[in-house]
């Protein structure tokens, strides 16, 4: 074309022409489901720009400048960089493609169960091309010579943004590193990832866990009760009975003395704080694992 070769020596071509876009189908309306800040929004400007795509030949030479209530219509501002990709797009709506496009993209996208139609206008400055659509070279005029008055808008940002993470899929997830754990000595126990020194539980051990236990050393014995014999239900409620009157810390004296007795050189302080931790009592574990002066 001679008036295009002859823009494109004077410098960059640019222009902008706006599509004006309303549904033909009923309950269908573009410009509402735009509105929605949900996933219409983003549905009803991924339709249009798969339609540009379509018809301009690819996602170089035009840009989305903004989508704008025209009401009854939506209206798609888009910037031309590239005289070949305004011609192709040109060419793309004078003979229907363009609307076949829209309505192929719509149905898929919007999952409307009948064919969906669309009336639209193209229009540059105050020239309506789709008046002298067979003028190919005016209608370039018209759209050359309505430069854009803005640059892209924010929200076209956070669509084109919002697209391109949608096209790139999900991030693939780090493979995570397995540390080897140095393994625990065969005299020590871990507990919140530190190692601790097992040994036979003392009488500090048990005057710590008297004072600091309360009402739940009944939880604690049957904790305890799962691997030793003589803390079996029944045995726990006994003491509960016989220690009544002496209260509860005479109660949880007993019953770690009781399992101390029984188990010998077995009753561990492993064992207790693992009990402690099934009961959900970290903070006397820790208290009773503190090393004393």
């Amino acid at each position: 074309m001679k008036m295009a070769d002859k823009t494109v020596d004077r410098g960059p071509w640019t222009g902008c022409a706006v599509m004006f876009l309303q549904s033909l189908c009923p309950g269908v309306n573009l410009l509402s489901l735009f509105k929605d800040r949900e996933q219409g929004k983003f549905i009803v400007f991924k339709v249009i720009k798969l339609t540009l795509i379509d018809s301009a030949g690819g996602l170089s030479g035009y840009e989305i400048l903004k989508v704008h209530d025209a009401d009854p219509f939506l209206g798609v501002e888009v910037k031309f960089e590239d005289v070949s990709a305004c011609q192709q797009f040109l060419e793309s709506y004078s003979s229907g493609a363009v609307r076949q496009s829209l309505s192929q993209h719509a149905c898929r996208l919007l999952t409307l169960p009948q064919e969906f139609t669309v009336e639209t206008q193209l229009k540059a400055s105050a020239h309506i091309l789709d008046l002298c659509l067979d003028k190919l070279e005016l209608c370039l005029q018209h759209i050359h010579l309505s430069q854009p008055e803005r640059l892209r808008d924010e929200e076209i940002d956070h669509l084109e943004e919002q697209l391109q993470t949608q096209a790139r899929g999900p991030a693939p997830q780090p493979t995570p590193i397995i540390q080897e754990e140095c393994p625990v000595p065969g005299n020590c126990f871990k507990f919140q990832n530190k190692v601790f020194e097992d040994r036979m539980l003392t009488a500090g051990d048990v005057q710590s866990f008297s004072n600091g236990v309360g009402r739940q050393w009944k939880h604690v014995g049957r904790a305890l009760g799962k691997s030793c014999r003589a803390l079996k239900s029944l045995d726990i409620d006994n003491l509960a009975y016989e220690y009544e009157r002496e209260g509860l810390y005479e109660q949880a004296y007993q019953l770690l003395s009781r399992f101390i007795q029984a188990e010998g050189r077995a009753a561990k302080l492993s064992r207790l704080v693992k009990a402690l931790e099934d009961c959900k009592l970290t903070s006397l574990a820790e208290n009773i694992l503190e090393p004393r002066e």
